[in-house]
């Protein structure tokens, strides 16, 4: 099965579990350097194992340049009654002139604390 070129995965860290139910969006930022105007390319939310795999059609081809993703991580906990320090992540990436490369952007949540990292 095809994919978004690029997609997420958000997992719980302090309840063990995936980040159901996180909206998710994708920008294409116009400069890499901040203060950068943005150009929303999608919007999805991650399913019940927390993946978020239907940004873009499979077929789409990004340009390089400088991209954001930004997790509404405060609406997720609100879902619970869990306050959060943070009330949405935003992790800004750069892409390189491969436009057939899948990227993947795992985000290891807490009510308190986040993690992410060039996935596979």
């Amino acid at each position: 099965m095809s994919k978004s070129p690029i997609t997420c995965h958000v997992l719980d860290s302090t309840l063990g579990r995936p980040g159901k139910g996180v909206k998710v969006y994708l920008e294409r930022l116009s400069s890499t350097t901040g203060g950068a105007a943005a150009e929303k390319l999608a919007e999805g939310e991650t399913d019940s194992d927390g993946r978020c795999t239907t940004l873009l059609v499979p077929e789409t081809k990004l340009p390089p340049g400088a991209y954001r993703m930004r997790f509404e991580t405060g609406a997720y906990f609100a879902k619970d009654g869990r306050p959060t320090f943070y009330p949405f992540v935003e992790v800004t990436f750069t892409l390189p002139n491969r436009p057939d490369q899948h990227y993947h952007i795992p985000l290891l949540l807490s009510p308190f604390s986040y993690t992410t990292y060039r996935g596979s």
